[in-house]
């Protein structure tokens, strides 16, 4: 056996990278790492957006279906009932009133005491109606906003007081979201809940019959109704009986059909496109002939606060007509 030379073990070179060669490996290493979190962002991000699209169809046909049902029970009479009915008498408040760029406290009666609108000029929307059967739900056939039933009114002494309240508005939530509310009349006093979040505008136009055909003349808002009816002329003795006249004849009592426009809008920002996007709530000939003054009809998101910018917005408009007449002579 051969011993080392002066006693050296023979050096033996261990094998291992150069600098270049390290570079190179941090190099595609920090690729594919940037590559990784641009698949998983956009991964993210394209759920997020089909997350937000899907709710906000979802709560703009609630909505729609909500507001639409409520508004075919204006002036509902109960007719299947084995005794006479009770029902409205013409000097009775309309079965549609409403409020242009309002919003309303959740414990006062019906739309007393509003306040100036707390969402790009939302309006209020208030629908009466008859309940059905007895007991505090009634028979469970006729329901107000929130989804309770009504019951009919026991007399009809008692009926105009008694008729139910279905009100729609927009409020603010604790986090500042706007949302749209029903309001009604619990057991013993009011109350209103949360129907959807990220209501941006409610709009509401109202179809007036004119000449007492049936159809609707022409589509208003709620402050040009309340114009038409300052120009009656009321008849009566008394203050009492000429209030009541007014009432009688109100233009509200001539409203056949309304236009419901919703603007919805996401929970968070998923968009990277300009802000240039502009929402005409009742199509771009009403924007132009009355847009300026009935605020809320058209939304630029340039005008909106930057926080909330960039988010999905969608448009959910219909038009119903009203079932029941509510329609009184005016002559």
């Amino acid at each position: 056996m051969t011993r080392p030379l002066f006693g050296f073990r023979p050096i033996r070179y261990k094998q291992g990278v150069t600098l270049v060669e390290l570079m190179v490996s941090m190099t595609i290493g920090m690729f594919v790492v940037i590559a990784t979190t641009s698949l998983f962002s956009a991964v993210k991000t394209s759920y997020v957006t089909q997350d937000e699209i899907s709710r906000i169809d979802e709560q703009g046909r609630f909505v729609l279906e909500g507001i639409s049902r409520a508004i075919r029970q204006a002036g509902h009479e109960n007719w299947d009932v084995s005794e006479a009915p009770v029902v409205a008498a013409a000097p009775w408040s309309a079965s549609i009133t409403g409020l242009d760029a309002s919003t309303l406290k959740e414990t006062t009666p019906g739309i007393e005491s509003p306040v100036k609108a707390v969402s790009n000029g939302s309006d209020v929307l208030a629908v009466r109606y008859f309940g059905s059967g007895t007991g505090t739900n009634g028979d469970g056939t006729v329901l107000n906003c929130a989804g309770f039933g009504v019951a009919a009114p026991s007399t009809q002494s008692t009926a105009e007081r008694d008729r139910a309240w279905s009100v729609f508005f927009v409020g603010v939530d604790s986090s500042g979201e706007p949302e749209l509310r029903c309001k009604y009349m619990g057991k013993t006093s009011w109350s209103a809940d949360a129907i959807a979040r990220g209501v941006e505008s409610f709009q509401v136009l109202y179809g007036v019959d004119i000449d007492d055909d049936g159809i609707a003349n022409r589509f208003v808002n709620a402050a040009s109704v309340h114009i038409l009816d300052q120009g009656i002329v009321p008849e009566g003795e008394s203050a009492a009986e000429r209030s009541l006249d007014r009432q009688r004849r109100s233009f509200w009592n001539k409203v056949v059909s309304i236009k419901i426009s919703v603007l919805l809008r996401g929970a968070q920002r998923v968009r990277e496109d300009e802000v240039k996007a502009r929402y005409d709530l009742f199509g771009a000939d009403y924007a132009g002939s009355a847009g300026l003054k009935d605020a809320g009809t058209t939304i630029r998101e340039s005008d909106l606060p930057a926080k909330t910018r960039n988010r999905l917005r969608k448009l959910f408009s219909t038009t119903v007509q009203l079932r029941n007449s509510t329609r009184r002579s005016i002559s």
